[in-house]
């Protein structure tokens, strides 16, 4: 029977991404590749040379009663299924000797039957046909590698072989690229010795495929040498040797390989180019790829679409995003690939909203996205963290048949845990049917809040129950749950496991362990962890020196600044924040200025958190008027930096300027918070301003809709307190929606000393034993207002129950820094090596203010001592005695800062006034309430403290 044809118009030339095929009886599903479906015109022509009436292709993805042909068949012959029983006019044809031609006929079923559905047909068809020789192999070894089956492919080289045909250089080219797909390096070096031995070596395919397998395989300097010993070289021998430098990451031989190319006057492509260019984006060489585009542009390559998404991702990689937008928007139509890099372009950089943007303008223009497109888009709805957006990008991939990705669901299990949709992550884990590693440590990565974090060690017992191995990104979920639950036992547990593990080793794992270690309060085993790591990054030192700071070790964490200084590692703006929240803690201002000039260095001031940390360091050390230079210097205030400058304000005793703060963070729209208020009634209590501090706490109450807390009612009574409005703090204490804690009761009881209400203060004193029985600082004031009274039975009384519970009082001291060195004063302390001088020096002092009219009032020794013991141990308080020595060593006429743990006494307050007015310097003294400026005679508390 003669085969015709149909005209030419109806023919379809093959296509990236599908051929259109005559379907015969139901054929529904897209049809073989174009490969096959060349080789299926070359075996029809092979069957009209030897007029043998032959032919029609098994359909993929087909039933075994479904067929299709190319559209140039028009009178085909209806084949059964060989594998089913059923007969087949192709066995018939094989058995009848009608086909002749093995070479023609037996590649085009090799061809045809090697698709991932049908690769066992083409097997058996194979086994059944009789030509034992190498072309036949070789069809069917190439027809399998191209299909994806790589180690099968290999496989049917090595049956080849044992049945003694000898490769030629189309076979081992062939089975050496199914090496380098499935990184078969081994069985690759022994393809290397049959080249050799076949003398083959000079087939330039063959020489490329060996430089293939060793770039892909990472063994590049063997790949170089294969390459330099080439007789002759193409394109494609300089294109795998160039996206195997690729692979390495080593964009700088990449570059010397492409002019050396250039130099030998081999062309090159559009795919030469992408490679050069991806070795660009690895390597950061801006320069050279632009080099590289112009390149392209003079050989009118930007128009191809694979070139231009590698210069897209160079351009990204570079950090340039507007260029890389301006290549997108110039492709006319861009396909999913581009669509997809640029998205994770802009997703890399940060740009999650213009991303997701990106994405609906992709959507709109019905371009369907695949999954990598789709993981972007996932990373970019965890960073925008909106939950309606989340869920709408879950629909999308139920929309598309994504679903079942396991790597898409593990970014899902993410996304839900970022936004705290804990059940919804579960639900995701759940339904996963291949769960890996990555899957538990995404669900682990929920457990990190409070509300959570109990759940964690839960999940991770399971894990290992159902033999799956933790890795190092597991560890640290984990120990991230054990830091927020304090779970101190499971933690040690967890670095036992690790230690096992030989993990313990890895820096990222080790900083875990000192953040971890830093958050139970253990920082000697931090510190331990930290010595043992080898390489250790600035998040490290970070952590550590954060860590001290937080544990109220300020001068340890000014040590490890210096320390990470000396090693090299330049700070960022989170380290020089933790340093200055050190200097503020331990009030060390010559540090902390220091940190200021490194601040202004490395270009932080701007950021509000260091600009924050900064006026809050400055305003603790003493220094109110460089805080406020640093606050009046940033264009951009948020609620934290206006609560700081209130607060500071307010500690310095200046409330005016506090309030004025208030009013200036109204007019410009900030909004106050609860922190706002607890410094404006602050200021208001400091202040003596009863009616003003009402109208703010209603107001806050009404107008605000802010609950008050324990903070706001103790600064309402400390208010009324003050001002020895005692009925309105009992009615106050009367009408609070919550009962009163050791906070309020402490604040009640100072109000009572300050006044000297005996009834009052005792009632007080009385539950505070009860709350607190092992607090000094209540049986000191009891008692200070039974000595302030006369009732030295009651004193005497006071320090017998303190002496029975084992309480002792702690002692009064002051400090001051001369010189980077801090030198601490007791009351009554001999101890310091200029004990003398400072007494000779205070003695000068007491005589020179005694001539002006200074009195010490020796009411404020609450003492039963004689007058004269009453003066000598007023002259000896701890204050004095670091002024006296700050005035022997400061011979300049800077502020001196000294600072009290108790609250400074009339008499010493008084004596400090006199004595600034005296030497004409500032006298800058903290005590436990606010900071004392002293200048001229007055002092900025107005003598009301």
């Amino acid at each position: 029977m003669e085969l015709n044809l149909l005209p030419s118009r109806f023919l379809y030339p093959p296509s990236d991404y599908n051929l259109q095929y005559y379907s015969l009886g139901c054929c529904k599903k897209p049809p073989i590749s174009s490969n096959s479906f060349i080789q299926s015109i070359r075996f029809i022509h092979s069957i009209r040379l030897n007029s043998t009436p032959y032919a029609l292709n098994k359909c993929k993805y087909g039933n075994p009663t479904t067929y299709a042909i190319p559209t140039d068949l028009i009178s085909p012959i209806q084949l059964h299924d060989p594998f089913h029983g059923i007969p087949t006019a192709s066995n018939e044809f094989i058995e009848n000797k009608v086909i002749r031609d093995f070479h023609l006929q037996k590649e085009p079923f090799a061809d045809t039957y090697s698709e991932p559905d049908c690769i066992r047909y083409g097997l058996q068809m194979f086994e059944e046909m009789h030509g034992e020789d190498v072309i036949s192999w070789t069809a069917q070894i190439s027809a399998t590698v191209n299909a994806g089956y790589s180690r099968e492919g290999i496989k049917f080289y090595i049956e080849m072989r044992k049945k003694e045909i000898r490769p030629n250089g189309f076979t081992l080219a062939t089975t050496l690229k199914a090496c380098s797909i499935c990184s078969d390096l081994d069985f690759g070096k022994q393809l290397h010795t049959e080249v050799i031995k076949n003398g083959l070596f000079s087939d330039v395919f063959v020489g490329s495929a060996l430089v293939d397998l060793y770039a892909k395989c990472g063994e590049i300097e063997i790949a170089n040498r294969v390459f330099l010993v080439m007789p002759e070289k193409n394109y494609v021998s300089w294109n795998s040797l160039l996206n195997g430098y690729s692979r390495s990451g080593d964009g700088g031989r990449i570059l010397k390989l492409f002019c050396q190319m250039i130099e030998s006057e081999i062309e090159f492509n559009k795919f030469t180019l992408s490679t050069v260019l991806k070795g660009c984006a690895t390597s950061g060489d801006l320069k050279q790829g632009k080099v590289v585009h112009s390149l392209a542009v003079k050989t009118n390559c930007t128009s191809d679409q694979f070139l231009s998404c590698s210069l897209l991702d160079m351009y990204s990689k570079c950090g340039l995003l507007d260029d890389a937008m301006k290549v997108f928007l110039r492709i006319s139509d861009p396909d999913r690939v581009i669509w997809s890099a640029m998205i994770a372009c802009l997703e890399r950089q940060g740009q999650s909203r213009e991303a997701a943007d990106l994405f609906s303008r992709m959507m709109r223009n019905g371009v369907r996205p695949n999954q990598f497109t789709l993981a972007s888009i996932i990373n970019s709805a965890t960073n925008i963290a909106e939950a309606r957006y989340c869920l709408s990008i879950h629909a999308c991939i139920f929309k598309f048949g994504y679903q079942f990705e396991n790597s898409l669901a593990n970014d899902l299990i993410r996304m839900y845990m970022k936004i705290t949709y804990v059940q919804d992550g579960y639900r995701v884990f759940k339904e996963i049917k291949g769960k890996d590693v990555i899957s538990w440590n995404s669900l682990l990565s929920g457990f990190h809040n409070i509300e959570f974090c109990y759940q964690g060690p839960i999940y991770f017992s399971q894990m290992l129950t159902e033999g799956y191995h933790p890795n190092a990104y597991t560890f640290i979920n984990i120990l991230r749950c054990c830091s927020t639950f304090l779970n101190v036992n499971f933690g040690k547990q967890v670095h036992t496991r690790i230690v096992k593990s030989s993990l313990d080793s890895m820096d990222f794992i080790g900083t875990a362990l000192i953040d971890f270690y830093a958050k139970i309060n253990l920082l000697e085993e931090a510190e331990v962890i930290f010595n043992r790591m080898r390489k250790r990054d600035l998040f490290t030192w970070t952590v550590m020196i954060s860590s001290f700071q937080q544990s109220d070790q300020g001068e340890k964490s000014l040590q490890f600044f210096k320390e990470m200084q000396r090693e090299g590692v330049k700070p960022n703006e989170f380290t020089v924040a933790s340093c200055l929240s050190g200097c503020s803690d331990i009030a060390a201002l010559e540090s902390g200025k220091q940190f200021h000039s490194w601040a202004i260095k490395y270009g932080h001031t701007n950021d509000l958190f260091v600009a924050t940390t900064l006026v809050n360091m400055y305003t603790k050390c003493g220094f109110i008027e460089k805080a406020e230079n640093v606050f009046n210097s940033l264009t951009v205030r948020d609620a934290v930096l206006w609560n700081t400058i209130i607060f500071g304000y307010s500690q310095h005793g200046q409330g005016e300027k506090s309030l004025n703060a208030f009013k200036l963070m109204l007019n410009e729209g900030e909004v106050p918070d609860e922190i706002t208020f607890i410094g404006v009634l602050s200021s208001c209590s400091h202040m003596g301003l009863v009616e003003e501090g009402k109208r703010h706490y209603n107001l806050m109450r009404k107008i605000n809709g802010i609950k008050p807390t324990m903070d706001h009612y103790a600064c309402m009574i400390d208010l009324l307190g003050r001002a020895g409005r005692f009925d309105e703090v009992e009615r106050f204490l009367s009408e609070m929606d919550e009962s009163p804690t050791v906070l309020i009761w402490k604040t009640v009881l100072g109000a009572c000393k300050m006044h000297g209400n005996v009834e009052l203060g005792q009632k007080v004193a009385e539950k505070l034993f009860e709350l607190e029985p092992e607090n000094d600082s209540n049986y000191v004031l009891l008692s200070n207002i039974f000595a302030a009274n006369g009732r030295w039975d009651d004193v005497k009384r006071i320090r017998e129950l303190m002496s029975i519970r084992g309480v002792k009082k702690e002692p009064g001291c002051s400090w001051v820094s001369v010189d980077g060195q801090v030198h601490v004063f007791l009351s009554r302390d001999f101890s310091h090596p200029k004990i003398e001088d400072i007494s000779l020096k205070l003695e000068d002092l007491s005589h020179k203010l005694s001539s002006s009219g200074y009195v010490p009032k020796i009411e404020y020794v609450l003492h039963n001592v004689s007058e004269s013991e009453k003066k000598e141990i007023l002259l000896n308080h701890s204050e004095r005695l670091a002024l006296a020595f700050a005035l022997i060593c400061n011979k300049t006429r800077t502020p001196i800062r000294i600072f009290k743990n108790l609250r400074i006494c009339g008499d010493c307050h008084d004596f400090m006034k006199l004595v600034s007015d005296f030497i004409k310097q500032e006298i800058v003294v903290r005590d436990m309430n606010l900071f004392h400026h002293f200048r001229n005679g007055t002092c900025s508390c107005h003598d009301y403290w």
